[in-house]
């Protein structure tokens, strides 16, 4: 976990590289409490739906998005994640999830720290982006 004053614009956050598999998906419904069989775990479903096959759940994008934020700095340092879905993420995919530092500033006695964050595919594929504020200590 990092310090504050460690901190420079333009530091990188990752990369990370994640699968999300049939069975994580499968597994994240069933605590999620979504009912099966979906457009998350069956094809035939997501075709009907309009998809290429099966996709993993927003929620479950968010939640490896905050996974890397939290990894890096350490539990409930996240103040803030707002990200736009620009396309479907598929299972069982290399995604490379990253993040760069953009803002450094202190605000109401915390030290913010602003980042740019963004999962990735093998060929470029833009799945989701966003904005993030994590909180640091200072040593």
């Amino acid at each position: 976990m990092p310090y504050y004053d460690e901190i420079e614009l333009g530091d990188e956050i990752g990369p990370v590289e994640k699968v999300a598999t049939d069975d994580e998906v499968s597994n994240f419904c069933d605590v999620w409490g979504a009912p099966t069989p979906n457009r998350f775990t069956d094809p035939a479903i997501a075709e009907k739906a309009g998809m290429k096959g099966t996709i993993v759940p927003g929620i479950m994008t968010m939640a490896m998005m905050a996974q890397l934020l939290t990894n890096w700095g350490g539990p409930g340092s996240i103040k803030d994640l707002d990200l736009v879905f620009r396309q479907p993420v598929p299972h069982n995919r290399a995604l490379t999830l990253a993040a760069t530092i953009t803002d450094l500033r202190e605000e109401d006695g915390e030290n913010l720290v602003e980042c740019d964050i963004l999962m990735t595919g093998t060929e470029g594929e833009r799945y989701v982006g966003g904005k993030a504020i994590i909180a640091l200590f200072n040593r």
